[in-house]
């Protein structure tokens, strides 16, 4: 009985865990108020990254988002391996943690086990985005092209080192027309 209790005990803590994990953001971060996913669905390309598992040796990493019949998002990922010479996607869903009006949002790949997908700084046109993960090891800046002007991209920088990413962990992301490899 007492090993039972134990297990009961890990388990209970684990799905706890879990679950609170779904709702984490970096101290100091903010999601978007105000946000209109609608604007925010269709294609960007990954500007920079926290390099992560997911996404080692990438290159040419797009994200596209579009709504479902639920309401919640689908998600398509797609990359160029650069050593394995060959283009890898993987498909996943999001969620709204609270309001649809509020971009703080969970993300999975894997099943039940989702991770936090916060948008932090996003320009009026919905042009560039700069997305932080739930903790200090997950950092994105997104365009819909290729590149990103100098001012947005100062900007998001200095807001991320603000929350305390260190960004010169940054990976600068090349695309098609940099590499030479056709994108589609």
């Amino acid at each position: 009985m007492k090993n039972h209790n134990r297990y009961l005990w890990i388990g209970s803590f684990l799905v706890m865990l879990l679950f609170s994990a779904c709702a984490m953001i970096p101290k100091g971060a903010q999601p978007i108020p105000d946000f209109d996913a609608d604007r925010y669905l269709g294609k960007w390309y990954e500007i920079a990254r926290m390099d992560n598992r997911f996404e080692k040796n990438l290159q040419q990493v797009t994200a596209q988002y579009a709504l479902n019949e639920d309401g919640n998002i689908t998600v398509l990922n797609r990359g160029y391996d650069t050593l394995k010479k060959e283009w890898k996607s993987v498909k996943g869903k999001a969620k709204f943690r609270t309001q649809k009006t509020t971009a703080a949002l969970k993300v999975s790949f894997f099943g039940p086990f989702y991770a936090g997908y916060n948008v932090i700084a996003l320009d009026p046109s919905y042009r560039y985005a700069l997305v932080a993960g739930q903790n200090l090891d997950y950092l994105w800046i997104l365009s819909r092209d290729i590149t990103i002007p100098d001012a947005i991209k100062a900007s998001f920088i200095k807001t991320a080192q603000g929350i305390g990413y260190d960004t010169d962990q940054f990976v600068w992301v090349i695309h098609e027309k940099e590499i030479g490899v056709d994108h589609e």
